[in-house]
């Protein structure tokens, strides 16, 4: 009977540890925790920002790998052509300022980011970024936390944080 019962909490205890730690996951990071953290490793988001926008052939890089415009598989360098040297450089910034990723969209004064926070699956994946844009974006809220109080469904909005940063949401 003592068994059973020790058997049935460690259950309740474990399966109420998991729970816990899916809804945790399933947050995206405060407003204000960002915005601290942009402005604690400003010097890591412009470096990332003029790498993205050197390196002309890269559309996203993560600790999964690298997708460039030549291939639109990602690979761990040395494959997929891109140099395993400024792989890890882009990891080591990323993992500095607690990103999860890095993209560049085409064009001459491309868009680029720092993916910060990334929760779904498939087509129901929840974004947040942190973008560098060389225009004004339209779309702008005065606070994330606002914003996620919206009913859903949400369309994508900026939070301007300095000069041509901004977040940007989708959640």
């Amino acid at each position: 009977m003592k068994r059973t019962i020790v058997i049935f909490l460690s259950a309740v205890v474990v399966l109420g540890g998991i729970f816990l730690y899916v809804r945790a996951s399933n947050t995206p990071p405060g407003e204000k925790k960002l915005v601290e953290s942009f402005h604690a490793h400003r010097t890591d988001y412009e470096r990332l920002r003029d790498m993205l926008q050197a390196d002309e052939q890269l559309v996203r890089v993560a600790s999964s790998g690298v997708e460039t415009t030549e291939s639109p598989v990602m690979h761990i360098p040395p494959e997929g052509g891109f140099p395993t040297s400024r792989y890890n450089d882009y990891l080591v910034l990323i993992k500095q300022i607690g990103g999860i990723s890095a993209f560049r969209r085409r064009g001459e004064h491309p868009e680029v980011g720092i993916g910060m926070w990334a929760s779904g699956w498939a087509g129901n994946t929840r974004h947040v970024e942190i973008c560098w844009l060389d225009q004004e974006p339209t779309n702008q809220t005065h606070s994330l936390d606002d914003y996620y109080l919206t009913p859903k469904p949400r369309s994508p909005v900026f939070r301007h944080i300095d000069g041509n940063w901004y977040l940007w949401a989708d959640w």
